[in-house]
């Protein structure tokens, strides 16, 4: 069972956000983390975003996925509207930075996202959204707006016993090195992505 271990409120460029780490011991240096706007109604449904780590991407800004843009975004949102990100520690869909960058490299031979996971005899995605399950509940929120565009964390909601209230889109545009990657989450994990032209 996770728990509280620390909190403190963290200023940020986009407005400061109470943060609270959550792992089962003290001394995990990778805990999930809680980002919690000021302006939050908890009686009110919650502005919710799970986002799982990706350095790569929101650290060193790789233009390989959208996913720094899309913690920016959401953020700012979350910043502007009130809210809760549900930061979870599982880098590259749960394999790793080393399994992530075998996989990068795997893609440079023309591998897309899911076959150089498998290739690597991974699974396509190994993420578990059981544990922001587990910190809403511990946060006693009951009923959420969802900011995703993933099917699976829509589904992990409605099968918890929060109430899923609406889902809010959270969608970047492709760049030239992103697209590939893109397209495999609209065709193959069937996330609800617009094409950019439309």
């Amino acid at each position: 069972m996770i728990k509280i271990q620390a909190e403190a409120n963290v200023p940020t460029e986009y407005g400061i956000f109470r943060m609270i780490a959550f792992s089962e011991e003290e001394s995990d240096w990778m805990p999930h983390m809680a980002i919690i706007a000021e302006n939050t109604d908890f009686s009110q449904p919650i502005n919710v975003r799970f986002h799982s780590e990706c350095i790569t991407g929101e650290v060193f800004h790789s233009k390989k996925c959208e996913c720094g843009q899309q913690l920016d975004a959401a953020m700012k949102f979350i910043h502007e509207n009130g809210g809760i990100i549900v930061y979870l520690r599982q880098e590259g869909r749960n394999i790793g930075i080393i399994n992530k960058l075998k996989a990068y490299s795997l893609q440079e031979k023309g591998f897309d996202t899911v076959q150089a996971n498998l290739e690597l005899g991974l699974p396509a995605d190994d993420r578990d959204f059981s544990a922001a399950i587990e910190i809403l509940n511990i946060l006693e929120v009951k009923n959420v707006n969802l900011l995703t565009n993933n099917p699976e964390k829509i589904k992990i909601v409605t099968e918890s016993n929060i109430h899923l209230n609406k889902r809010i889109p959270l969608q970047i545009d492709s760049t030239l090195e992103s697209e590939g990657y893109l397209k495999v989450k609209k065709d193959y994990f069937g996330h609800l992505l617009e094409d950019d032209d439309e």
